[in-house]
C-alpha cells in the first residue's frame, strides 16, 4: 500500500494521497456504504463479521448519523 502511494505521489505532485493502511480503506468502504443505506446485515457480510451485531457495535456512530439523516428526509416529505 505505501509502494503505491508513494509512486502515486510522484507522479501528481498537486493532488498527493496521504498515507493509509489497507485497513483504512476497509474502514471507508464499510462506512461509506452505510451512509449510503446499505443493509448492516450486507455491510457485515462483505466484511466478513461473523454477527451483523460486531458491525453493529463498531459503525455504531455512522448508523446513528445515517438514522438523524433519514428522520429529516421523512420529515420533509410529509411538509414538516
Amino acid at each position: 500500500m505505501a509502494v503505491l502511494i508513494k509512486r502515486y505521489n510522484l507522479a501528481h505532485e498537486n493532488a498527493r494521497l496521504p498515507h493509509a493502511r489497507l485497513h483504512d480503506l476497509r474502514h471507508i468502504h464499510a462506512t461509506t456504504l452505510l451512509i449510503a443505506g446499505t443493509s448492516v446485515h450486507v455491510v457485515a457480510a462483505r466484511l466478513g463479521h461473523a454477527d451483523p451485531s460486531i458491525t453493529l457495535r463498531v459503525y455504531a456512530h455512522v448508523i446513528k448519523s445515517a438514522e438523524a439523516s433519514a428522520a429529516e428526509t421523512f420529515a420533509k416529505a410529509i411538509g414538516q
